[in-house]
């Protein structure tokens, strides 16, 4: 051991700053998903559609409130813990801009929610506090039941559109691992929670790989939920 270093301070020091970073990429996820979501409203085929949208926007930014409140808690700024993710998350969303209402609406089903399966996964090794946040902030079931209601409902008017929709939802995906591993390779301390310490131990090899293989199942069955072949 090198002269004046302490392993269990620098294992704490790099477990928080681990966790500021989910708090961070959670926090941009939410601003962002708020301003798609604004801006697919404007796109709504109808008043109701457009109405609801609009909720959902609303409900994205007070879950950024509430991760930024949570951040503030920990002595630390939201901004700055956004800041390392920026540009990450505007190229994946630059990739995977959606061509109609209806992309936007699986990229919000199938693209946040393959995030949003990510994040909880790395919650489970951080304080009790952040997991109950992060886990409250992710949770989407109202919109997640709206999107596959509007979904099947497109493709029972017109089968065609299910084989445009699918082959999105696969492009999706593809993108969201792309994105997942420039920011694993970027941010040590984020990747770390998973890899843990000897003080606080995490992920083998073998229990990542089994995470992967849940995240894909959880991909499979959103997409069967809204009709889709993964």
């Amino acid at each position: 051991m090198t002269a004046g270093t302490d392993p269990t301070a620098d294992a704490a020091a790099a477990h928080r700053r681990g966790t500021l970073d989910l708090l961070g990429v959670v926090a941009y996820g939410e601003l962002s998903a708020f301003e798609r979501m604004a801006a697919d409203a404007a796109t709504s085929p109808t008043l109701q559609d457009r109405v609801r949208m609009a909720a959902m926007a609303r409900a994205e930014l007070e879950h950024f409130d509430q991760v930024a409140e949570h951040v503030a808690g920990l002595g630390a700024d939201v901004v700055e813990v956004m800041a390392p993710f920026r540009a990450a998350f505007d190229t994946f969303h630059t990739f995977t801009a959606p061509r109609s209402w209806l992309e936007g609406l699986v990229k919000t089903y199938v693209g946040d929610g393959f995030a949003a399966d990510f994040y909880r996964e790395v919650a489970a090794y951080v304080d009790g506090g952040t997991r109950a946040c992060v886990h409250a902030v992710l949770a989407n079931e109202s919109t997640a039941e709206y999107v596959v209601d509007r979904v099947r409902a497109a493709i029972a008017d017109d089968p065609r559109v299910a084989g445009r929709l699918a082959l999105w939802g696969r492009r999706l995906v593809g993108e969201a691992l792309s994105q997942a591993q420039r920011v694993a390779a970027e941010r040590e301390d984020l990747t770390g929670l998973l890899a843990g310490t000897p003080a606080r131990p995490g992920m083998d090899l073998t229990a990542i790989a089994r995470m992967f293989t849940r995240l894909v199942e959880r991909h499979t069955e959103r997409m069967a939920a809204l009709g889709l072949a993964s």
